[in-house]
């Protein structure tokens, strides 16, 4: 009888089949704190039934297949007619529809909106982080377009609609709109106030011809843009429909989609604007003012998205090694394999932590909760974002040459990890914000105290670099040089205040000896082993 070479044995078994939101201990218990109890099960049962259908074998598989087939743009049909349409693989329509139904772009008028909407784009960014642009973008429009009452009037409804209508057709047509965003300009990046793009008025009142080029645009198949563009009164923000009320299409010019390192299933393009018509948002010269409620919005979207990468990169991991044997044991049980694996868990769960906390400030809506926003919002969008690369490459790395291997969906999760960072303002943008807030707005600065300072005394490690945080914020001389420095401590003390209050002690005991008190490496899998290392990996596996 011939020997078989292939009989395969000690494998993994997928990660699929399981509820990925009831799966995720600290995801549930975050929900659990800031729901209302008579919301809750509603609440559960919502993200429960969004949790099943994304760790579904066949989500997984439209996920794998959105990613594999990038949208192709099409420029003209076959007559040589100008269409400018971006065509994508039915499995990501099939995603974005589940997301819209799904509620992801409707939590500005549901109850505990904003934290079950947290939790749900947290869960589906495990699926396909790039359907999540368009549902981040149709969400945070609403914001903005609540500049101007009649515009909020007309497309709010649309806006956070859970019907998804693919169809380019009139938006007064349709049952619900996604919309996307054009700011930034080759010339001129971040700095937006350098944009040429010029917006002249109309007879019409608050209507305006746009002539110009946005370098990038994202989500361009969408019904609506909010645009930036020179007014005669200086920077202003726009409302620029992709098909007009009369059914003919705008000029909308796509130049090219973006090839880009991740994030492969979603198109960003280059777009001109040629005559194009749009509707003020807001006063002329108004601009950064009437969209910074959008681009706040999206900075949370960046922290969760981040989150939800982080989460399913250490899911994998810890599967892997619960089910992978080596030297004589599972892989899980070696000590140091369980340090690397811990290390990895208290920064994922740090980072939904933080994450839920800001969502429930939006759905608290107070002056205290929005002044606390104004200064963790960007201080989380720099640290959280910054952290997700070196999560999903050492998760990676946990699973072995397996995890360089397409198949595993690590590599897809590595590429998509420097995205948040990037997007919506880099690094030095959000830390800059930081300090714009902390030298103009005191209120800002008292509310971050405040949170901080619930638990001061009940960990003196914690104590101690709240202690130099305020060193710090007491010589705002030439602080800019050391900004990024300054809203690094700030994420770590805060989100070490969060987990000292809501974690369970031997990961608020973790991540205050390591984050906060020094004794910590510069590499995962350094944490002082004299730890609960066991109990903080475990709490990190996802049942199936």
């Amino acid at each position: 009888m011939a020997r078989t070479t292939h009989t395969v044995t000690n494998q993994t078994p997928p990660l699929v089949g399981y509820d990925v939101f009831t799966a995720d201990r600290v995801l549930t218990e975050a929900v659990e704190r800031h729901t209302a109890p008579g919301l809750l099960d509603e609440v559960r049962e919502d993200l429960s039934a969004l949790g099943r259908a994304a760790g579904s074998a066949q989500l997984q598989e439209w996920g794998a297949q959105a990613n594999d087939n990038p949208p192709g743009l099409r420029t003209h049909d076959r007559y040589g007619h100008r269409i400018d349409e971006v065509e994508f693989h039915p499995a990501w329509h099939r995603l974005l529809g589940k997301g819209i139904s799904a509620g992801l772009t409707a939590a500005w008028n549901r109850p505990a909106g904003h934290v079950r909407r947290a939790a749900g784009f947290l869960v589906w960014t495990q699926v396909d982080a790039g359907n999540c642009c368009p549902l981040s973008m149709t969400h945070a429009a609403v914001p903005a377009l609540r500049a101007d009452p009649a515009l909020a009037a007309e497309w709010e409804p649309r806006l956070t609609s859970m019907v998804y209508d693919r169809e380019l057709r009139p938006a007064h047509l349709k049952a619900g709109v996604v919309f996307g965003m054009g700011m930034t300009e080759k010339q001129g990046g971040s700095d937006v106030r350098a944009n040429t793009t010029e917006a002249r008025p109309l007879a019409e009142d608050g209507t305006y011809e746009l002539t110009g080029h946005k370098w990038f645009c994202s989500a361009p198949m969408s019904d609506g843009f909010l645009v930036l563009a020179q007014a005669p009164g200086g920077l202003t923000c726009f409302l620029v429909p992709r098909v007009l009320a009369d059914g003919t299409r705008n000029v909308f010019l796509l130049q090219r989609l973006k090839d880009k390192l991740g994030n492969r299933s979603n198109a960003s393009a280059e777009v001109e604007f040629d005559g194009t018509w749009a509707r003020r948002v807001g006063d002329e010269g108004a601009g950064v003012r009437t969209i910074i409620g959008m681009v706040a919005a999206t900075r949370l979207d960046c922290v969760l998205g981040s989150a939800g990468l982080m989460r399913q990169a250490v899911a994998q991991a810890v599967h892997h090694a619960a089910h992978r044997e080596a030297f004589g044991g599972k892989l899980l049980d070696k000590p140091l394999m369980r340090n690397v694996l811990a290390d990895l868990a208290l920064e994922s769960e740090a980072a939904t932590t933080l994450a839920l906390r800001l969502a429930a400030a939006y759905d608290d809506g107070g002056e205290q909760e929005l002044a606390f926003l104004r200064l963790a919002v960007p201080a989380a969008k720099y640290w959280v974002t910054k952290r997700c690369s070196p999560v999903a490459v050492e998760a990676a790395e946990c699973l072995g040459g397996n995890g360089y291997v397409e198949e595993s969906g690590l590599p897809r999760l590595v590429r998509e990890s420097p995205l948040n960072s990037v997007w919506e303002g880099a690094g030095n943008i959000q830390a800059l914000d930081v300090l714009r807030a902390l030298q103009r707005e005191p209120q800002a600065l008292n509310a971050f105290l405040v949170e901080v300072g619930r638990v001061r005394g009940a960990d003196h490690r914690l104590d101690g670099a709240m202690k130099n945080l305020l060193a710090e914020f007491a010589d705002l001389e030439g602080i800019e040089g050391r900004a990024r420095r300054v809203v690094e401590r700030m994420a770590l003390v805060l989100q070490g205040a969060l987990l000292v209050q809501h974690a369970p002690p031997e990961v608020a005991d973790a991540f205050c000896a390591s984050r906060l008190g020094g004794d910590w490496g510069s590499a995962f899998g350094t944490l002082p082993p004299s730890l609960d290392l066991t109990s903080i990996a475990e709490r990190a596996r996802p049942t199936v």
